[in-house]
């Protein structure tokens, strides 16, 4: 998947956003947003766990890493990754489809209001319609309100109340 849009479609600033499957060579550049995903959730993110997400990535194979990268004028890559989503395939058995859960989306506070965000809403629409995935689910924190203004240029907010249960284990998590 490559999202490298034209020059009808320029961004804020005529700036121009790729986004794309995370390589297995950009491990610090995925870190870097990762960290500050969870640092914006004030979620302690070990280096083991970082490590496992990475692998589930890369080796498993059970969750998506798109990322965000300006590209000049021609189409080539400048700078760093700006912007990461990262997505899995969810059930609804009721319904009898599959359908894409967006886990994280995170994008460099000095990005932010530059396009990134809407960038990889199109390329997320753009994977929906490869994969036949008729919606893509996503919450939010109740207080991110300044989230929840972009979502709702793209989504419509549901009525559903979302649980966690959490289940002991020998190792002492919880």
């Amino acid at each position: 998947m490559s999202t490298v849009d034209d020059s009808s479609a320029l961004e804020p600033h005529g700036r121009r956003w790729n986004v794309r499957p995370v390589r297995d060579d950009e491990f610090n550049g995925w870190s870097t947003l990762f960290r500050g995903y969870a640092d914006f959730y004030q979620w302690e993110l070990p280096e083991s766990q970082e490590q496992k997400i990475w692998s589930w990535i890369h080796v498993d194979r059970v969750i998506d890493a798109l990322v965000a990268v300006e590209v000049d004028g021609s189409g080539l890559e400048v700078g760093p990754l700006v912007g990461l989503a990262h997505l899995r395939a969810w059930v609804r058995p009721l319904r009898g489809t599959v359908n894409g859960y967006l886990d994280d989306l995170f994008v460099s506070a000095d990005e932010r209001g530059q396009g990134v965000v809407d960038a990889i809403f199109r390329a997320l629409e753009e994977l929906a319609v490869e994969r036949d995935w008729p919606v893509i689910r996503w919450t939010t924190a109740h207080d991110n309100v300044r989230a929840q203004h972009v979502y709702d240029r793209y989504a419509t907010r549901t009525t559903w109340v979302t649980y966690d249960m959490d289940v002991p284990s020998g190792d002492g998590r919880s």
